[in-house]
Order: structure tokens, then sequence, then C-alpha cells
């Protein structure tokens, strides 16, 4: 019982490290290739362009363009 108590500081510790890491703005790249499958399966499922059109639309202001 007594050792569970360094091996959690340190796990503490790295969450925190990683976490730090991951802040920031994600590269608008990255963001579109996170975005084209979900275009893809909603232009399959819903068989229309205007919802692959609305999702494009989203990611662009959700980018800032």
């Amino acid at each position: 019982m007594a050792q569970t108590a360094p091996r959690t500081l340190l796990r503490m510790q790295e969450r925190t490290v990683l976490r730090s890491r991951r802040q920031g703005r994600r590269h608008p790249l990255v963001a579109t290739l996170m975005a084209l499958p979900l275009a893809a399966l909603l232009l399959l499922v819903f068989d229309g362009w205007e919802t692959v059109a609305t999702q494009a639309s989203s990611v662009g202001v959700m980018l800032g363009r």
C-alpha cells in the first residue's frame, strides 16, 4: 500500500505533461483529414452532396476560413 502513492504521483505528472503538449491549435490539414471520413459517411448514408457541402462548410468555419 505504501508503494502506490509514488506511482500515482508519477502518473499524475505524466498526464499533466501530456495534456500540456496536446493543447494548441490543430493543423488545418489534420483537421481536414479528420473530417473527410465523416463527410464520406454522410455522403453514403444520406445520399446527397448537400450534406457533404454542409459538413465541409462547417469545417471551414471551424478553421476560420
